[in-house]
């Protein structure tokens, strides 16, 4: 092959390398800009590539490859000389291998910009880059699929070479773009997957040359094919495919005449070996062979036809439990390739189902698409029913509760004589409640001396373990625990300093302190021994630590209070000197306390330092809590769309602080952090933890500011918005009115807060159908927000909203839509094209021009705000359901009864799943179903739905609301139509059938 290298004048040059002789090198990923402007091999050869504009690009990858110790790199436009056909056959042969063995891939999005219009700099943890990074053409491009799953380390660049990410750290933005699996992300082996899964993650990806469309599988399926440019795509396809089937044997799932309609394949069955788990081998595992011997033979499927045996490895945690079961698992593989393996992680029941869906989705599964499939159930009946081996791997397993209550884990365990279930636990008690016979359990021991000073050594300069007796010493004082020398050795690795100084330290350690660290860790200890190596050797490192770097271990202390995952640099409180936040978080990390990410925004801290620091810290524990909230309410912004990337990166962190928010001294902070949490939850449209969490602050904020403090009075306020949001207007309506009389009282009828609180109520009532009251409201809210804020004021425009959407209600059409387009425009202005008000404001407006009859109109605007609100606020924001229940009622009205089935069928369980099945929405999305019910001429379905509809509504609504009012005359239009006609006059029931609009005040 040939790459690329910078010469110390700056030019850039070929080098031929041969087979074994090739250095490292990084390898670039892009998508071909003008064939014009792409540098070629020629204009390298030639010394004319400045000239091109797509030079920028080698620049780029000259720079990048720099920055990580390189010297060499590839790129495909300029490295392989297109035209000896010879060659580019060889190089597209060979460019997966090439790919694979690259230290790093730089994919430049040359569509995906990382700075603003006008050129500033945004912060990198709003990620303005989102939208453009998910649209670009570079996942669109067939020749990409190999570039992104082939190397190691993949990274990804804006136009302006700013690093956006790995392929780690935006592996679920990936997965969301191109459907390609998590877990093929995550590296697990590509032969894995089968043939169609691999097929389909190419479907819908292009190539300049239709015979590409073949030509770029060919390393996703390790197979080698000559090159014909000119025999067209069927032709290369069914060449490539005929060669995968030569490889891996027919399949069930292919034939080469239908390789041109991907769509058609079929899940592959279990008899096809699979090895799901998550991790690559650990290259550097050492020892326990004694234990892997005995345990490979115990756990391979067919070590046992008379049963599905259970087998344990239990153990203190960090004494390498997960890692003998990874090595395990590899052996098994080893020794039993038609055995297939599955890795189930136990931390939560969420990471189980997760796993369990993950060898569902491989399996093929049936019923996984259900939305009400019990995911669990079904996969434990395709294992108990599989005719070939395979193995599943349990791993950390420690929770009783989660194991043995009612639908816990352990009735989702399948029983098959043709497989074997390996568990992990630092808990004996599974083993017992497993009923796992004493032959089957294996307690894992700390190391050998040998195994662990091997360990201890890997990270390690000679230099610093150069003092054997120092060294044995040292993993003695560890009590040879795995993770106790891991971190021993990061910390040496970090520090630079022997062996003989780390024992020093671990010696002069106060006992008193180790036994405090020890107190309320008992779980863990599983031997005689009281001290527990792992806080042993933590301790040490606190109080370096402390000696040395006291900031770094005061935000350790901080962020052992927050939640474990993706901790944003700027949640932490900065000081004096602001470069000292990184370089403190650093130090961190060189301990191994913490991962940062990629980007350096944000990091990980370890679970069990979490715990032991938190333990560490508890005699404290009410200044470092208080700290920690006052911080949050500090930074915490006040929840809106602008801002939504930032504060749903705080949510998580907040969430764990306020837990114990009763507990806080900072009672005013907690106050505040409670609300604008609270506030979170319901612009997420989560309005039962809303409703909660605003409980919660009206209590607090009540107890410590008083009855009348405007905060509490904004708390009111907010409480009563969500009970509006959940339906229950009348609780809605009596407590907005507590809070308006308040209001006008405390600060005076024209403050803000108060016209806040009148168009709050007026939107109550009109949800009650009492309509003339809230246009009286509406109007007298309106002209006091105009003369207080101005006519363009965001709350002016939401009252001039409310307005509109009541004089719909009251069959003013003309006057609403003039009202309502009059709103549009100036919230377009204001606010922005795709703000959740504006979007609101559209989908009010479409609604009105449906009262209209003007439908095609309404349609058009429907699907536009559908399309928005989707993207913005996400596909089961009640916000997204209304906008699909009002377009499925035009749909209806053009008669295309259909899709409008269709649509309201799905709009309705989603309703039920976000809101409930009493909500007014959820009734309303039944109104409507039965209404499109009846025009298909399916009248006792119809009828049966309008009866249920109408009875939820006497008992939510009353029997007096407009909306019950319309559904008793929707069952009894649908009924005269059958009277009078009969299956031959289905052409009454559209006519006479009221749809219900969801939108503004609007039932």
């Amino acid at each position: 092959m040939r790459l690329l290298k910078a010469e110390a004048d700056g030019r850039v040059v070929l080098i031929e390398c041969f087979p074994p002789n090739i250095p490292k090198y990084a390898i670039l990923s892009h998508t071909w800009g003008p064939p014009d402007q792409e540098v070629t091999f020629q204009d390298i050869s030639d010394g004319t590539a400045a000239s091109k504009k797509e030079y920028r690009k080698i620049k780029f990858c000259q720079k990048q490859t720099a920055a990580d110790d390189l010297q060499y790199f590839w790129i495909d436009t300029c490295c392989i000389d297109k035209t000896s056909s010879a060659e580019l056959t060889e190089a597209i042969n060979s460019m997966f291998q090439w790919y694979r063995e690259a230290q790093h891939c730089y994919v430049y999005l040359s569509d995906v910009s990382a700075v603003t219009d006008d050129g500033r700099q945004p912060d990198p943890a709003l990620r303005l880059w989102d939208t453009q990074f998910r649209q670009s053409n570079w996942f669109k491009r067939g020749w990409t699929l190999q570039e992104l799953l082939a190397p190691g380390s993949v990274k990804f660049f804006s136009v302006q070479g700013d690093i956006l990410g790995n392929r780690m750290s935006l592996k679920n933005v990936i997965h969301t773009v191109t459907n390609i699996e998590v877990s093929a992300l995550d590296g697990r082996p590509l032969y894995d997957f089968p043939v169609h899964k691999r097929l389909q993650w190419s479907s819908s990806r292009t190539t300049m040359k239709e015979e590409d469309a073949a030509y770029c599988l060919l390393g996703i399926f390790g197979v080698y094919l000559p090159l014909i440019y000119g025999e067209g795509k069927t032709s290369a396809m069914n060449r490539m495919l005929k060669v995968v089937e030569e490889k891996f044997g027919p399949s069930n799932d292919l034939s080469p005449t239908q390789s041109s309609n991907l769509s058609f394949v079929a899940p592959m069955s279990i008899e096809e070996a699979h090895i799901l788990v998550p991790f690559g081998r650990n290259d550097e595992f050492v020892g326990r062979e004694s234990v892997l011997r005995e345990l490979v033979v115990k756990i391979l499927p067919s070590g046992n036809n008379k049963n599905c045996q259970r087998t344990v490895l239990e153990g203190l945690g960090g004494v390498g439990k997960t890692q003998i079961a990874l090595e395990a698992a590899y052996r098994v593989f080893e020794q039993s390739p038609n055995c297939s393996i599955f890795w189930v992680p136990a931390l939560s029941l969420v990471m189980f189902e997760n796993a369990y869906r993950d060898i569902g989705e491989a399996l093929g599964t049936p019923g996984m698409d259900d939305d009400n499939a019990d995911i669990k159930e079904l996969v434990k009946t395709t294992l108990e029913r599989s005719k070939g081996d395979w193995l599943l791997i349990i791993d950390n397993i420690d929770d009783i509760g989660l194991l043995t209550r009612d639908k816990g884990l352990k009735s989702c365990l399948p029983f098959n004589r043709k497989g074997s279930i390996l568990f992990t636990t630092r808990n004996h008690e599974v083993a017992v409640r497993l009923n796992i016979s004493k032959k089957h359990t294996f307690v894992v021991e700390k190391m050998s001396e040998a195994e662990a000073v091997q360990l201890l050594q890997n990270e390690l300069k000679e230099r610093q373990y150069r003092d054997t007796q120092a060294t044995k010493d040292l993993v003695q004082h560890l009590v040879f625990l795995p993770l106790a020398v891991k971190q021993a050795s990061a910390y040496m690795a970090r520090t630079r300093i022997t062996t003989a100084v780390y024992h020093k330290l671990c010696r002069g350690s106060d006992n008193a302190q180790i036994k405090l660290l020890n107190t309320g860790f008992e779980e863990l200890q599983r031997y005689s021994d009281n001290t527990n190596p792992i806080t042993l050797t933590w301790l040490i490192s606190f109080q370096h630590l402390a000696e040395s770097y006291l900031l770094a271990i005061e935000y350790l202390k901080f962020v052992c209070l927050l939640a474990e995952k993706d901790i944003p640099m700027s949640l932490l409180p900065i000081g004096k000197d602001e470069e000292a936040l990184p370089e403190a978080i650093g130090i961190l990390e060189g301990y191994a306390f913490v991962s940062i990410h990629e980007q350096g925004d944000s990091f990980d801290m370890h679970r069990l330092v979490r715990l032991v620091t938190r333990n560490w810290i508890k005699n404290d524990w009410e200044a470092y809590y208080a700290k920690v909230v006052h911080q949050l309410a500090k930074v915490y912004p006040v929840p809106k769309h602008d801002n939504r990337q930032l504060w749903t990166r705080y949510m998580p962190h907040a969430q764990v602080a306020i837990e114990l928010h009763r507990e806080c001294i900072d009672k005013k902070a907690a106050a505040d952090l409670l609300f604008v949490v609270a506030d979170s939850y319901n612009e997420l449209g989560r309005y039962k933890e809303a409703e909660q969490m605003h409980r919660q602050t009206l209590e607090l904020t009540k107890s410590v500011l008083g009855g009348e403090h405007p905060s509490t009075l904004n708390s009111m306020n907010n409480l009563a918005l969500v009970f509006n949001s959940l339906g229950r207007y009348k609780e809605a309506e009596q407590m907005h009115r507590q809070t308006l009389e308040l209001t006008k009282s405390v600060l005076g009828l024209e403050h803000p807060s108060t016209l806040d609180s009148m168009n709050n109520l007026a939107s109550v009532l009109g949800s009650l159908g009492r309509y003339e009251e809230a246009e009286q409201m509406h109007r007298q809210t309106l002209e006091l927000t105009k003369s207080v804020l101005g006519g363009e004021h965001p709350s002016t425009l939401d009252s001039m909203n409310n307005l509109a959407s009541v004089l719909d209600s009251l069959g003013r059409y003309e006057e609403a839509e003039q009202m309502h387009r009059q709103t549009l425009e100036l919230t377009k202005s204001v606010l922005g094209g795709e703000h959740p008000s504006t979007l609101d404001s559209m989908n009010n407006l479409a609604s009105v021009l449906d009262s209209l009859g003007r439908y095609e109109e309404a349609e058009q605007m429907h699907r536009q705000t559908l399309e928005l609100t989707k993207s913005v606020l996400g596909g089961e924001h009640p916000s997204t359901l209304d906008s699909m229940n009002n377009l499925a009622s035009v749909l209806d009205s053009l008669g295309r009864y259909e899709e409008a089935e269709q649509m309201h069928r799905q709009t309705l369980e989603l309703n039920k799943s976000v809101l409930g099945g009493e909500h007014p929405s959820t009734l309303s999305s039944m109104n409507n179903l039965a209404s499109v019910l009846g025009s298909l001429g399916r009248y006792e379905e119809a009828e049966q739905m309008h009866r249920q509809t109408l009875e939820l509504k006497k008992s939510v609504l009353g029997p007096g609301h407009p909306s019950t009012i319309r559904s008793r005359n929707n069952l009894q239009n649908l009924l005269d139509s059958i009277h009078v006609g009969g299956d031959d006059d289905q052409s009454t029931s559209p006519s006479e059938s009221e749809d219900e609009g969801e939108g503004g005040t609007t039932l």
